[in-house]
């Protein structure tokens, strides 16, 4: 036990720095997902088209994360395997993603053309930013260390929609555009991504081999992985995997409204408005590492059904909001809506933090791969496909009717989860 602290200990301050690129993307993916919305609303009336053009970094991340993924692994250079991808990569997201709110004044044409290119490099650097980790932190420390990055990712996301959003109120002057708002907020988090970028390059060393003395895990095509899975006796990761693509469609259509939603319906202004995530955010940051000790001592499969029972009941309760507040004081209705989604994101952090590890159980060294492929071709499916559908049914029936969409995905989640027989720690 004294060795193992002291190994703990050891990798903290490693850890804390890797966690910097996780963090960057924690950043911007709440500002990009509030605001581009928007931003494709000026132009496009349809909120159906509007979530087909969001799904567009999902559908490149289906592609350029595996295929960045491997091509780091062949990399060999001075500076490491992951890093020369990161260094190159990750300043042209920053670039990209500071330039998205000026596109969006310009035209329709040039904003896709921006977020287009902004997701080709965001999702091709997401790849060795990942592997990052486990290249670094000996098998036995990367969960402690992946809990020291969620939590990091949780607190970037508070950084960027409780206090960089509000920047979006800000008027600026723009050259050939004059006075505007919605702009600030994307260069200065971009300065952020930078600044990440030099720390890692600085203080992160990668190390030069194998280093570790681990076999290196061998990558299984998703075809190959999905008929391993689907084939065997006990269906138990099946019907995870059938949740997990449920949860995630449900949250993956949310997301992408929340912002627009608190704008039209509750009367926020711009800056305000991606607060709603980040009470989700805000609650992730807090109970990430409390919500996996909660499952490790009542089980991982109750604990992840009582989360999703607790979800559907929250997104009834804000489905009916709206109504129950309409003629209520402006900020109560709004304390309240963020209070629903603060429990929102308790509940939804212990359902994402327990589900992998429980996904993991099912397999053995030589099916790992397989595994963890399998869960990435799943959730990234859910966010292209979700988008798309939560938009066609706030067009049908209005924005409330985004709620009920998330309501009857979890619910259905609930019902599979419950055919899941393994993945307990104990297994």
């Amino acid at each position: 036990m004294p060795n193992e602290k002291k190994s703990l200990s050891g990798y903290y301050a490693t850890t804390f720095l890797i966690g910097l690129g996780f963090f960057t993307m924690g950043l911007m993916d709440p500002l990009y997902d509030n605001y581009v919305p928007m931003f494709l609303g000026k132009y496009i009336s349809s909120s159906a088209l509007v979530g087909a053009v969001m799904t567009l970094d999902n559908i490149l991340a289906v592609f350029l994360i595996p295929i960045f993924s491997a091509l780091s692994d062949r990399t060999e250079t001075r500076i490491g395997r992951r890093m020369p991808y990161i260094i190159t990569l990750l300043p042209l997201t920053a670039i990209f993603f500071a330039l998205v709110p000026f596109s969006a004044l310009e035209s329709l044409a040039f904003l896709i053309i921006t977020v287009f290119l902004l997701n080709i490099f965001k999702q091709a650097v997401r790849g060795p930013v990942v592997a990052l980790m486990p290249d670094m932190v000996p098998a036995d420390l990367r969960s402690e260390a992946n809990g020291v990055i969620n939590t990091m990712g949780g607190l970037a996301t508070i950084l960027g929609t409780v206090v960089l959003a509000r920047l979006m109120d800000t008027v600026v002057n723009v050259p050939g555009f004059g006075p505007v708002d919605k702009v600030l907020a994307f260069p200065v988090a971009s300065l952020f991504v930078i600044l990440a970028v030099v720390l890692l390059f600085i203080f992160v060393k990668e190390r030069k081999g194998e280093g570790s003395g681990e076999k290196k895990e061998e990558r299984e095509p998703v075809l190959k992985s999905l008929k391993a899975i689907f084939g065997e006796g006990d269906k138990s990761a099946l019907f995870i995997l059938l949740s997990l693509l449920s949860w995630f469609i449900a949250y993956q259509g949310i997301l992408p409204f929340i912002g627009i939603y608190t704008v039209t319906e509750l009367g926020t202004s711009a800056g305000t408005a991606a607060l709603s995530s980040g009470m989700v955010g805000i609650a992730y940051a807090i109970f990430a590492v409390p919500s996996g000790r909660f499952a490790h001592k009542h089980g991982r499969k109750k604990t992840i059904r009582m989360a999703l029972a607790a979800i559907v009941i929250v997104l009834l309760l804000v489905f009916l909001h709206g109504t129950m507040t309409k003629s209520l004081d402006p900020t109560f209705r709004l304390a309240s809506f963020w209070v629903l989604l603060f429990l929102f994101g308790i509940f939804w952090v212990t359902v994402v933090t327990n589900s992998f590890p429980m996904l993991w159980q099912m397999a053995d060294y030589t099916t790992m791969g397989i595994y963890t492929g399998a869960y990435y071709f799943f959730s990234q499916m859910a966010s292209i496909v979700a988008p798309p559908l939560a938009g066609g049914s706030i067009d049908l029936f209005g924005y409330p009717a985004l709620f009920i969409f998330g309501l009857v995905f979890m619910l259905i989640a609930f019902f599979l989860m419950g055919h899941v027989t393994r993945g307990e720690a104990e297994d």
